[in-house]
């Protein structure tokens, strides 16, 4: 059968109902988390939703790059938040139901590269809240992740249109265009079961052609930057802004660690012990980065482990581990993974049934989790 034929067939709409379920079980379950927090606190859903960096990306569409340290920012988000606001939504709500909707349209994109478990999988990640809320995670996923799916199908303009958008949501954007330089170059990369397969390429020309797209999005970065020197005089005014407002300078891989496990102690956070979870979970997180591009390696997805490579190198040379919480959201090539080895049938009826027991006790421990970190973001806790 052909995939046009498998993707409009009743296995399709098999799949599609799978995730939107998935998707609307994790958002009641961050939805009870929020509710609890507003009851435990008092605050407004736009005052719980409205935490951390959703306050830089309302200042940043308010009044623009004004203050120095929003240059850590990009402006895509703020762009959205602004055009929500002049329409009389609050920005905070508008933003959060903003990312809902993106992370289902990236979750239908992770079932076209990982098949339907990595699509559950990427729905079920502890970490999920910060696809509720007015953060990039959820925008960039939805963009990224439909750039490779159509980077496999051989549409490369539209490819250079969805990479662009991603350079102007996060810097990872950068990262995301390395990638699908790499997967130009290879010409294609393997499909794991389950997943739409992906065109090969084997001519050279086409090749360095569906390359040359990618100038595109570069372009777009490069016109970012240089807007970001008018206003501040300065090229490297993005990194003097994370230097600034998270004390994030150039550091040895293994002294971002000494600086993390540092943080790990709970002694260092006397009035917030959670805060020393977290920095444990960056930690966790850091090998899993390392895991995914090994394991891409081994499946020969060569264009996926450069993106991720590079991206846990980059987090590992930053004063300490931060945010990389955050980013095992990016890395489709860990779901694709996970989806793949859940999807393995082990031979006999014991083997089934522990297998069985065994997701189950994960997918609850996902949950659990899920929800404790949602509740920490609701509460203004910490949350990487």
């Amino acid at each position: 059968m052909s995939t046009t034929a498998t993707r409009t067939s009743p296995a399709l709409r098999s799949r599609t109902v799978a995730i939107v379920a998935a998707w609307l079980a994790t958002r009641l379950v961050m939805g009870a988390a929020l509710l609890l927090a507003m009851r435990q606190s008092g605050l407004t859903p736009a005052r719980a939703l409205g935490n951390w960096d959703v306050q830089h990306y309302m200042l940043i569409a308010t009044s623009g790059y004004a203050d120095p340290k929003e240059m850590a920012f990009f402006p895509a988000l703020p762009m959205v938040m602004r055009l929500l606001d002049a329409v009389g939504v609050p920005m905070a709500i508008g933003a959060a139901a903003v990312s809902q909707l993106a992370s289902l349209v990236a979750a239908f994109a992770m079932e076209r590269l990982g098949g339907l478990n990595a699509a559950i999988v990427w729905l079920l990640a502890p970490m999920a809240v910060f696809t509720t809320v007015g953060y990039t995670e959820a925008l960039f996923c939805a963009v990224a992740f439909w750039a490779w799916v159509l980077a496999r199908r051989g549409r490369w303009g539209w490819v250079a249109v969805l990479a662009s958008v991603a350079c102007l949501t996060r810097i990872s954007g950068l990262f995301l265009v390395g990638g699908l330089g790499l997967l130009a170059l290879f010409g294609g990369e393997p499909t794991v079961a389950g997943a739409e397969p992906a065109k090969r390429v084997g001519s050279w020309s086409q090749r360095l052609r569906n390359l040359a797209w990618l100038v595109v999005p570069l372009a777009v970065l490069a016109a970012f930057a240089v807007y970001l020197y008018t206003l501040s005089g300065h090229w490297d005014s993005w990194l003097s802004a994370q230097r600034a407002g998270w004390q994030r300078e150039w550091t040895s891989p293994w002294d971002s660690l000494h600086n993390t496990l540092a943080a790990t102690n709970e002694a260092r956070w006397p009035t917030e012990t959670t805060r020393a979870w977290i920095f444990r979970f960056e930690i966790v997180s850091m090998a899993i980065g390392c895991l995914t591009a090994l394991g891409c390696l081994v499946r020969r997805a060569w264009a996926q482990a450069g993106y991720v490579a590079v991206q846990v190198f980059a987090f590992s040379i930053a004063t300490w581990f931060m945010s990389v919480n955050r980013a095992d959201l990016l890395w489709f090539p860990l779901f694709i993974g996970v989806g793949s080895w859940l999807g393995r049938r082990p031979h006999g009826a014991t083997a089934r049934t522990v297998r069985t027991a065994v997701v189950g006790v994960l997918i609850a421990a996902a949950l659990l989790l899920m929800f404790w970190w949602a509740r920490l973001f609701y509460l203004g806790h910490w949350a990487s």
